[in-house]
């Protein structure tokens, strides 16, 4: 399955939020990833549309098992992404900032490369 970096960023965000907040509203994505309301708007209801997320009568989102999958790979990419460089010596602000855009274009071989050999190394 494809799908758009944006989404993916959506989508890890509301995984983050949940974990530290346990709730998730659409002004704590936008605060999270310095949005507007609007813009996140369009997006979840793009995503409940394509079945990624579920927006209770309260207005809560929570991710369904698809983009719970998603989350969840993007997350651990950028945390392994992001470990590995501060490994190196990159200051952890640069290397969460590289780490978000690695996450998006590194291909699942790659990526398994590396995590295998953090392992062995770290």
């Amino acid at each position: 399955m494809v799908i758009r970096e944006s989404a993916e960023d959506y989508l890890e965000a509301i995984l983050i939020i949940g974990k530290e907040k346990g709730k998730v509203r659409s002004i704590d994505v936008a605060k999270y990833l310095g949005i507007t309301k609007p813009s996140v708007s369009v997006a979840m209801k793009n995503l409940r549309n394509e079945g990624f997320i579920d927006v209770d009568e309260k207005g809560l989102l929570s991710l369904l098992p698809p983009g719970e999958e998603i989350a969840n790979k993007t997350y651990e990419k950028h945390v392994t992404l992001r470990d590995m460089l501060i490994s190196l010596g990159v200051n952890k602000e640069t290397a969460t900032l590289d780490a978000c855009r690695m996450e998006h274009v590194i291909s699942e071989e790659s990526f398994k490369a590396l995590k295998e050999h953090a392992k062995e190394k770290l």
